[in-house]
C-alpha cells in the first residue's frame, strides 16, 4: 500500500504540485465538533516523522516537515499555514488536532474527513498514542478505519 502510495505520488509529481490521494467516504462524521491546535505550528512539525496510524496515509510513512514543504517518503509537496494549527498540503487542508507539549506525537486530519493520520518522531508513541486516539475520537473521526490499529 504504502508503495503504490508513493509510486502515485512520484506519477503526479510528473505533472506540477502532487495531490494527496482521495478518499472517497468520509472518515469524519460532520456533526462532531472540530478544531486544530492553536499553538501547532510548522517550526514545531519541523522534522522528521512515522505514521504509526492512519487512514489515507499509510502506517511507516515518513514524513518530513519544513517551513514551506512536507515531504512524504521523498515526495516533496507544498504546504502553506492556513490559520492556527491549520495548514494547506498541496492544495489539500490539513489541520494538526493535537500535538504534544514535547512535539514528539502528533494528530493531523482533514477536518472534511478525507484523511487522517497519527505521527511520532521514533515510530513508538506509547501513551501518546491512546491521547492522540482520544481526540481524534471527540472530533468525530471513525478510528475503525484506521491502518495500524
Amino acid at each position: 500500500m504504502r508503495r503504490a502510495f508513493a509510486a502515485l505520488l512520484l506519477l503526479s509529481a510528473c505533472s506540477g504540485a502532487p495531490d494527496l490521494p482521495q478518499v472517497t467516504i468520509p472518515l469524519r462524521n460532520p456533526t462532531a465538533p472540530v478544531a486544530s491546535q492553536a499553538d501547532a505550528t510548522a517550526a514545531r512539525l519541523a522534522g522528521e516523522w512515522v505514521v504509526v496510524q492512519g487512514a489515507g496515509v499509510a502506517p511507516g510513512t515518513r514524513l518530513r516537515f519544513s517551513e514551506r514543504a512536507m515531504s512524504l517518503d521523498g515526495v516533496a509537496m507544498p504546504m502553506a499555514t492556513r490559520g492556527a494549527g491549520r495548514f494547506e498540503l498541496a492544495g489539500q487542508t490539513v489541520w494538526v488536532h493535537w500535538l504534544d507539549a514535547d512535539n514528539r506525537t502528533a494528530a493531523m486530519g482533514d477536518p472534511a474527513g478525507a484523511r487522517v493520520w497519527i505521527m511520532d518522531r521514533g515510530g513508538a508513541p506509547g501513551e501518546r498514542l491512546h491521547a492522540a486516539r482520544e481526540i481524534l475520537d471527540w472530533y468525530g473521526y471513525d478510528l475503525r478505519r484506521l491502518d495500524g490499529v
